[in-house]
């Protein structure tokens, strides 16, 4: 479970509680289809995608420790007549046109990532929630604060070659704290480690976004797999929380990928905006979370209607880091 809270007194700081080795991947907003290379629609903006909803059974829960608890539901349309049939409603939803997803492609190791962040994105928290026979999953989560919040499901069903990332509207009730979104800066400090961020997303082309993990003022050189990547990135679009996950280039064992103090990534943001960046990375057994608030300029756009930033891209890509990335990261599918 990644975690991350952060307060105008801590303005990039974030922990994390490991919950286990999990795989990364990378995907632009729209799920697990949509890479970094390509388009930079954004996703979770919707609760229901091409033929699948996002049903949240608890649209309203207590802060503190609670659960959450949902369906991915299939529209089947007449394919439904025969699921009816059987006469039982597990693995079904209210319509009888629908049917709650039981069959998953792992992504990296997990069937879904449960992504919550608050509206104000002081509040992140990444889970692996656990999925019934029936099609239902629930995930116990620590929500701190009272106030409006936002659930992203990311995942990938069995059949379909591209995954999707569904959102959902949290209300977490309780005593509500005003909190402002911390400013922009490109330090995090997190259980005594110091992250800094080289680079800026920009709008509809894409960036090389450097995060350098150090200790003590020491350059952690030995960061530990985590999903299958040295570090995830979640960035969300403040005021919508449009979403986008971000792989880094090379993964471990590639021969050529050094276990820090680098971790690259290439991110195209939607549009240009105010954006709160999430950076998992694990070290000495524990994941953690550093977070930034940075903002993202309009790309600029070449007559031809490319990006004038991809050939800067592709050079800085091929010599980043030593020559410890590559130019293109193995488009996994996402923690």
């Amino acid at each position: 479970m990644s975690n991350a809270d952060t307060t105008p007194s801590s303005p990039a700081a974030g922990s994390h509680a490991a919950h286990g080795a999990h795989e990364h991947g990378a995907h632009a907003a729209q799920g697990h289809g949509a890479h970094e290379h390509g388009s930079a629609a954004p996703g979770g903006l919707h609760a229901s995608l091409d033929g699948y909803t996002l049903e949240l059974s608890t649209p309203e829960v207590a802060a503190g420790t609670t659960e959450i608890r949902f369906a991915i539901v299939e529209d089947v349309g007449a394919d439904a007549g025969a699921s009816a049939e059987q006469g039982a409603d597990a693995g079904r939803g209210a319509d009888a046109g629908a049917r709650r997803v039981t069959a998953y492609r792992q992504l990296h190791g997990k069937e879904l990532h449960l992504i919550i962040a608050a509206r104000d994105l002081t509040v992140y928290r990444h889970l692996h929630p656990t999925r019934a026979a029936d099609g239902g999953w629930s995930a116990p989560v620590e929500l701190p604060r009272a106030g409006a919040y936002r659930l992203f499901a990311d995942f990938a069903p069995e059949g379909r070659e591209e995954g999707l990332t569904l959102g959902a509207d949290l209300t977490v009730t309780g005593e509500e704290q005003q909190v402002e979104t911390p400013e922009e800066s490109d330090l995090a400090r997190v259980d005594g480690y110091e992250v800094r961020l080289a680079g800026r997303p920009s709008g509809g082309a894409p960036s090389p976004l450097t995060l350098r993990v150090a200790r003590d003022g020491r350059p952690v050189t030995d960061l530990e797999p985590y999903l299958g990547a040295y570090g995830h990135l979640v960035a969300l679009r403040s005021g919508d929380l449009a979403y986008l996950h971000v792989h880094p280039h090379g993964e471990p064992g590639d021969g050529r990928t050094r276990p820090g103090p680098d971790v690259t990534f290439t991110a195209v943001a939607p549009s240009a905006g105010v954006y709160r960046l999430f950076f998992d990375f694990q070290h000495e057994g524990t994941v953690r979370t550093a977070a930034f608030t940075v903002r993202a300029d309009e790309g600029e756009r070449a007559p031809d209607g490319g990006s004038k930033h991809r050939e800067e891209h592709t050079h800085h890509a091929h010599h980043a880091a030593d020559g410890q990335h590559t130019h293109h990261p193995q488009h996994g599918h996402h923690a």
